[in-house]
């Protein structure tokens, strides 16, 4: 028989039961995200009207990326019925590019991950996160086609909330942090300063000044030249001498912003800017608002947290009370390879307690099980600086087989068309007795788990009949011998990670 034929039978249109990863789980997104929680949703959400951190350890399989997009589906809902103290989502869950990108400045030994990572700090965390936040709210303002949806909508006329200061603010932000690649550097920038409806005369005045000194010498050479007297006419250099001297202003200004520009290329170790073109943007402020304002110019973390407030500032302004940051698939990029040595020293400079805490912002951190071994072995220094009893931690993300049992039972009554829909009982034999289905499902663990095997479950029910003579439920026979054999499998798999 067939695994539909058989779902069909029991009032089931799909198998709730094919896709393992709820990044790609379209169930999931459309059925359980509102019905299928963790016994600690509560604890890692929080209160999105003051945004808490969490940090939440969770072996393979266990919903960490399913919280995340939890997390993400509950604030969008929020957002839409506050519309004045919404929270700004960043998903901080691809690090190929900025780990890329900092690697490529790294020469020789330096290239191999663990000497790259282990120069990795704090401050780059934070470059990486300003990134994706200052991208995010660009993309939003300059309404750019196919940006990634943000869970907080902020409409391009939303931009004239602005005042002069904050406007100025966000160009300097976009300066540093805009990562985009839908339109060339300067003409995104650009473009986004006709947005925000930014015009500084007074940034020109130096280069308004070195033409006019220009002209006017070109005019007393050649006046000079007419009289055809050249024992009257004053030696060439003074002419060169009044050029530099009314090109100084500018020159010294485009000296100031270039040493800028290569400070900033220098110490955001996660960027892709060139020196050239951005003194060419910061040549269109004034010398006093590049000199007062806090840019990411040196290896600390003071000017970046001062760019986070500017960035808060800005979002304030456009109807956002709080960000949340989403840390998760720390353990995906290809630089980390599923390393928990090199896990550990990329998350480790993260974990500081004035980072953590900062108001108004909440992070989320969603983290591989693996790094707990680190968390044990670690010195009171370490402590004292991250203050784990102060960040909501999970330790671990462990589920029960009651609530395994709920969330097999919520998938099916999504995907069922009869009313009341179906249940994980009801597919499988009385002689599998409740409690004997209890410990299998305590023994798988994590969702994961428990989808991988019902799914195998039912195609070997499926294989071990005909469509002529079909049998309505599973029963003990199959389910104690598919289990056996997945399990087996599942420990020398784990074996074999534990290995590696």
């Amino acid at each position: 028989m067939k695994v539909e034929q058989f779902l069909k039978h029991h009032g089931i249109h799909s198998n709730p039961f094919a896709v393992e990863d709820a990044q790609t789980d379209t169930l999931f997104k459309t059925g359980c995200i509102d019905s299928t929680y963790h016994p600690a949703w509560q604890k890692v959400y929080g209160d999105p009207r003051d945004p808490s951190t969490s940090i939440v350890f969770g072996e393979k399989g266990a919903g960490k990326t399913a919280l995340r997009l939890q997390i993400v589906e509950h604030v969008a809902k929020h957002n839409e019925e506050q519309p004045d103290s919404r929270v700004y989502i960043i998903e901080y869950d691809d690090f190929n590019p900025h780990l890329d990108r900092f690697r490529d400045r790294m020469f020789g030994r330096n290239r191999y991950p663990e000497k790259a990572l282990k120069q990795w700090k704090l401050w780059d965390h934070m470059d990486s996160i300003l990134s994706i936040g200052v991208t995010q709210l660009v993309d939003q303002i300059l309404e750019t086609r196919n940006a990634k949806p943000s869970a907080c909508k902020i409409a391009a006329a939303d931009a004239s909330k602005l005042d002069r200061s904050q406007a100025r603010d966000l160009l300097l932000l976009a300066a540093c942090y805009d990562q985009s690649t839908a339109e060339t550097f300067k003409e995104r920038w650009s473009h986004l300063r006709r947005k925000l409806r930014f015009w500084n005369p007074k940034s020109w005045w130096q280069f308004a000044t070195g033409a006019v000194v220009s002209v006017a010498t070109i005019a007393l050479l050649t006046a000079m030249l007419s009289r055809g007297s050249e024992a009257a006419q004053p030696p060439w250099w003074l002419y060169l001498v009044i050029l530099l001297a009314g090109w100084s202003p500018w020159l010294w200004k485009a000296l100031c912003a270039t040493w800028k520009a290569w400070g900033i290329v220098k110490h955001v170790r996660t960027g892709n800017r060139e020196c050239f073109s951005l003194s060419r943007l910061l040549m269109n402020f004034t010398l006093p608002e590049v000199s007062s304002q806090p840019l990411p110019t040196h290896d600390r973390t003071d000017d970046r947290y001062e760019m986070f407030d500017k960035f808060f500032g800005v979002l304030r302004s456009l109807g956002c009370a709080g960000i949340v940051v989403i840390v998760d698939r720390v353990d995906e990029p290809h630089l980390i390879n599923g390393s928990p040595e090199l896990m550990r020293l990329l998350l480790w400079p993260m974990l500081d307690n004035k980072f953590l805490k900062q108001p108004g912002i909440g992070f989320k951190l969603l983290l591989p099980i693996e790094l707990t071994q680190f968390v044990d072995r670690e010195t009171k220094e370490f402590y004292q600086r991250a203050r784990l009893d102060k960040q909501n931690m999970i330790p671990s993300l462990q589920w029960s087989s009651e609530a395994l049992q709920d969330v097999a039972n919520a998938r099916l009554a999504a995907v069922s068309d009869k009313k009341p829909a179906p249940t994980l009982r009801d597919l499988i034999e009385p002689t599998v007795s409740d409690q004997r289905l209890l410990e299998a499902l305590r023994s798988l663990r994590v969702p994961r788990h428990l989808f991988k095997f019902l799914y195998r479950l039912m195609v070997a029910h499926a294989n071990a009949y005909t469509d002529q003579a079909p049998q309505w439920q599973v029963s003990s026979q199959t389910f104690d011998s598919t289990l056996a054999v997945y399990q087996r499998e599942q420990d020398a798999f784990d074996r074999g990670l534990g290995a590696g």
